[in-house]
């Protein structure tokens, strides 16, 4: 039956998969919700966004989607708290940040309504989706890729914007063992390292399989030009503590500006904690790790929150760090995420109450 939310048409599906799920165990992004979001542009506008059931997509194998890589997207989370209201974090930094890419590749600008209202639409639809087990969270892939169709290497004529929705449990379990890349880049000055691209993650794959033959999970990404400076661990931004200090380097055209990064940024800082943004080279964390300075290292990104690193490779060598009781990183999810499921006072105005 169709109904009409926040002026959206909603399709709704004749069944629902939701009786077949085993909400204790999810693993992260691999079941769908019943229904998604789905936009396209065509004539110069983009059309009215309706939520529609979760269905295959049928494109021409012309798209230029398959051949130019037109293609962005963003990862949120929705979260339940005890009341069973639905909350989500800085909703308007992702939407800015998709049209920040999307400008990038020579793509159209999602109208602010489109993408906020839709978003609600859809998670009214899809409330009794969000998980309430702890750790647990409804997380939320919105994307515009190219569909129109054609093999002249220009921007493409067409294009779809969809949100897909997967209750997920943790994306990691455990520490990281990560290597320090010295022969492939993620980015490069002038490129489209500050876009989520899907092309930066393609390009990732490889040396990160490389990484794992070696032993190791995840890949420290370094500057393109000298390999000297520290800049991303693997799909999320870097945060490296020497003695009570949290460095992260800045961002650039080569360094995404995560939402969580900027986060953790402002509350370190609001508890005290000393943060430097700077360039922050390999010698500098290697020494530290020599001279016992080093005490933390971690990753910080929607999809995991924080992941710490427990030890590192370079240049045939691996460097073990300390297991600290009172660590930065467990300090710091437990307070990012506590705001997240309104179990603390949100002082920074981030949490955002889906009515």
């Amino acid at each position: 039956m169709n109904s009409i939310i926040n002026d959206i048409e909603i399709i709704k599906s004749k069944t629902t998969k939701i009786n077949d799920v085993d909400f204790d165990n999810l693993a992260f992004g691999s079941v769908f919700s019943d229904h998604m979001l789905e936009c396209n542009f065509k004539d110069g506008k983009w059309q009215a966004p309706k939520v529609v059931p979760y269905q295959a997509i049928t494109l021409d194998p012309s798209a230029k989607i398959f051949h130019y890589g037109q293609s962005v997207f963003e990862g949120m989370k929705a979260y339940k708290d005890a009341n069973k209201d639905v909350w989500l974090f800085r909703p308007l930094e992702n939407f800015k940040r998709l049209n920040i890419s999307s400008k990038r590749l020579a793509m159209p600008e999602l109208p602010e309504n489109y993408f906020m209202d839709g978003l609600k639409a859809l998670l009214e639809v899809d409330k009794d989706w969000i998980p309430t087990n702890e750790g647990s969270s409804l997380y939320i892939r919105p994307f515009v890729f190219a569909s129109g169709n054609g093999f002249h290497a220009s921007p493409a004529n067409a294009y779809k914007f969809i949100i897909c929705t997967a209750p997920s449990g943790a994306y990691f379990s455990g520490k990281l063992k990560v290597l320090i890349e010295q022969t492939y880049s993620r980015s490069a000055n002038g490129g489209v390292g500050f876009a989520k691209a899907g092309g930066n993650y393609a390009g990732q794959f490889y040396p990160t399989q490389l990484a794992v033959e070696k032993g190791y999970q995840q890949v420290i990404w370094t500057d393109d030009t000298t390999h000297e400076y520290i800049e991303e661990a693997g799909a999320m931004n870097i945060f490296v503590r020497i003695n009570d200090t949290l460095i992260t380097g800045p961002t650039s055209d080569r360094i995404l500006d995560g939402i969580t990064r900027k986060s953790i940024i402002e509350l370190a800082k609001s508890e005290g904690i000393n943060v430097e943004v700077r360039k922050l080279s390999v010698h500098e964390v290697v020494e530290a790790a020599q001279n016992g300075s080093l005490k933390e290292m971690f990753g910080a990104g929607t999809a995991a929150v924080i992941s710490s690193i427990s030890g590192f490779g370079y240049q045939n060598e691996d460097f073990d760090l300390p297991e600290l009781k009172d660590t930065f990183a467990s300090f710091l999810k437990k307070r990012i995420t506590d705001i997240q499921t309104n179990k603390a006072q949100d002082p920074f105005g981030w949490r955002y109450k889906v009515d």
